[in-house]
């Protein structure tokens, strides 16, 4: 456990980031999860649609550094892949 004053004030900080991050990844997850199933359910049309709203997300995270940059990108080219089949 901290001892200094500095210490446990860095402990409260990181334990709050690590639950909004884990908050964020598992939204992400959720994101993506909805949008394969709109997929083997057959109704492109409205995956099409949802497919802006994951990349906005993507986009987002790999702004504050949730996932990298390439991971976002990579991500975001097998989702559109899957709608093109």
């Amino acid at each position: 456990m901290p001892i200094t004053k500095s210490a446990k004030k860095a402990l409260r900080q990181s334990v709050r980031k690590r639950k909004k991050n884990l908050k964020r990844k598992s939204e992400l997850k959720s994101v993506i999860k909805k949008y394969k199933g709109l997929i083997i359910e057959g109704k492109k049309e409205d995956a099409a649609k949802y497919l802006s709203q994951v990349y906005k997300k993507l986009d987002k995270f790999a702004k504050v550094n949730l996932i990298k940059n390439n991971k976002a990108s990579r991500t975001k080219s097998r989702l559109s892949k899957l709608l093109a089949k």
